[in-house]
């Protein structure tokens, strides 16, 4: 899909966060929409929300929890990795440890990042260059 269709606003990337948590979800939207101003980013707050909102506006990237209501974050990468692998998935999580990292690789997760590292991630994945080429009107925060 999207092979040889026009270039336009249309064509604008979009970035789905998976969050229970309003602040850090709050924090998240902020953060990526001052790093990538034309990009449209959506918000689920648990897995089945996520999955339809995949299916209906497939992202480039997947921002998650790996605590979630419901469906935990591991089990959500892999049925988003079982239908769209070329998806990014990046599991965000307070529990760095080496079991859950472990795990967040076995479900094909991209990235493994804890919470307190986000803006690190943020720059090495997002380097500081602005990523919508075809923006009319680009801004540089002040």
């Amino acid at each position: 899909m999207g092979g040889g269709e026009r270039s336009t606003k249309m064509d604008m990337r979009r970035i789905l966060i998976v969050e229970d948590n309003v602040f850090f979800l709050q924090f998240l939207r902020k953060t990526l929409s001052s790093r990538l101003p034309s990009t449209h980013i959506l918000e689920a707050v648990n897995g089945e929300e996520a999955l339809q909102k995949i299916k209906m506006f497939p992202p480039d990237a997947v921002f998650t929890d790996l605590r979630l209501p419901g469906e935990n974050g591991l089990e959500l990468t892999k049925k988003i990795k079982a239908q769209y692998p070329n998806i990014v998935v990046v599991i965000i999580t307070n529990y760095d440890l080496p079991e859950y990292r472990e795990a967040a690789y076995r479900s094909k997760a991209d990235h493994f990042l804890p919470k307190d590292s986000f803006l690190k991630m943020i720059n090495s994945i997002l380097p500081n260059r602005n990523m919508d080429q075809d923006d009319s009107n680009p801004k540089e925060p002040s």
